[in-house]
């Protein structure tokens, strides 16, 4: 499966959990309407079961990190991986898109960050809770140990400079399935 998701707003190199879970609020939406739309919407009657019995922990693809319920696109679990192309943009002259605001290598890391979900209740903003649109809340990745190429272009964004750290991305996310476990074609 092959979609994008776009975000214009902050993307500093020192990225902490608040303005990551901006960045994972922003695609939530966007995720959500791919989750509405087929092939995923076959898939989340049978694996977004909110409440899964014990014994069905294995029939799900939510995990739970403090008061979130999240759901994953891409997990270890069902045999998934992305690539990820990034298209960013920021309004600074051409060339310093690296020495201006913030190295393009961690600005990449927040980014990667709030593609996935958080592991622990230190990776959300204390005192985050989710809103009634939240549960699930729709998220690329698992993990990003699970992307398995990236690819980042950077070009300048004909806008009258503003703040360093605002920019606008397209991100361009495959999926691919390596022996998937249930019968699910996406």
């Amino acid at each position: 499966m092959q979609f994008r998701l776009h975000y214009r707003g902050e993307l500093p190199s020192n990225g902490g959990t608040t303005i990551k879970q901006q960045i994972r609020r922003a695609f939530h939406v966007q995720l959500g309407t791919l989750w509405s739309q087929k092939p995923l919407s076959w898939v989340k009657k049978s694996f977004l079961v909110k409440d899964p019995r014990p014994d069905m922990a294995d029939q799900t693809l939510l995990r739970k990190t403090g008061e979130f319920i999240f759901a994953p696109l891409v997990t270890e679990r069902e045999n998934w991986t992305a690539t990820i192309d990034v298209l960013l943009l920021k309004p600074e002259p051409p060339g310093s898109i690296i020495t201006q605001s913030g190295d393009i290598d961690n600005r990449i890391k927040t980014l990667l960050d709030a593609l996935r979900m958080p592991h622990s209740n230190n990776e959300i903003p204390k005192g985050d809770t989710p809103n009634e649109t939240e549960s699930p809340f729709y998220c690329v990745l698992e993990d990003d140990n699970l992307v398995t190429a990236l690819s980042v272009t950077t070009d300048r964004l004909l806008e009258p400079e503003g703040s360093n750290s605002v920019v606008e991305m397209i991100i361009k996310v495959t999926t691919t399935a390596h022996r998937p476990r249930h019968n699910v074609l996406l």
